[in-house]
C-alpha cells in the first residue's frame, strides 16, 4: 500500500494537472469578475432602457460555458484543457438548453401597453 502511494505521488501527470488547476482557478476568478460586471451592466441597462445588450448576452453565455469547462477540468470530469490551452468554447450552454426568443417585458411596465395590440383593438371586425 505504501509503495502504491509513493508511485502515485511521483507521477508527473498528477503534478502537471495540479499546476493547471491552480492556473485555471486564477482564470476562473477573472472570468467570474467579468461576468459579474456584465450582470451589473445588464441590470442597469434593463432599468434605464427596458432591454439588455444582445452582444453582452452572447458574451455572458460564452463565459458561463467557459467557467463550466474550467470546473469540469478541475474536478476531473473532463480531460480537455479549457482556453487558453484549448479552443475558446462554442456556445455549448445555448446548445444544451434552448431559450425562447427574448421579447421586451412590456407587460412589466405599469401603464405601458403593446402598441401592436392597441392597433388591433382599433380595427373594426
Amino acid at each position: 500500500m505504501r509503495h502504491d502511494v509513493e508511485i502515485h505521488i511521483k507521477q508527473p501527470s498528477t503534478w502537471k494537472r495540479g499546476g493547471f488547476i491552480l492556473l485555471l482557478s486564477l482564470f476562473y476568478q477573472m472570468a467570474a469578475a467579468v461576468l459579474f460586471l456584465i450582470i451589473l451592466f445588464q441590470f442597469g441597462s434593463k432599468l434605464i432602457t427596458g432591454d439588455t445588450n444582445a452582444q453582452l448576452r452572447q458574451l455572458s453565455r460564452s463565459l458561463t460555458t467557459y467557467i463550466a469547462q474550467i470546473f469540469a477540468f478541475m474536478t476531473y470530469n473532463r480531460n480537455d484543457k479549457p482556453y487558453p490551452f484549448g479552443e475558446w468554447p462554442e456556445d455549448e450552454f445555448d446548445q444544451s438548453r434552448k431559450f425562447p426568443e427574448r421579447k421586451t417585458d412590456i407587460e412589466d411596465i405599469p401603464g405601458k401597453t403593446d402598441p401592436a395590440a392597441d392597433a388591433d383593438e382599433d380595427k373594426p371586425t
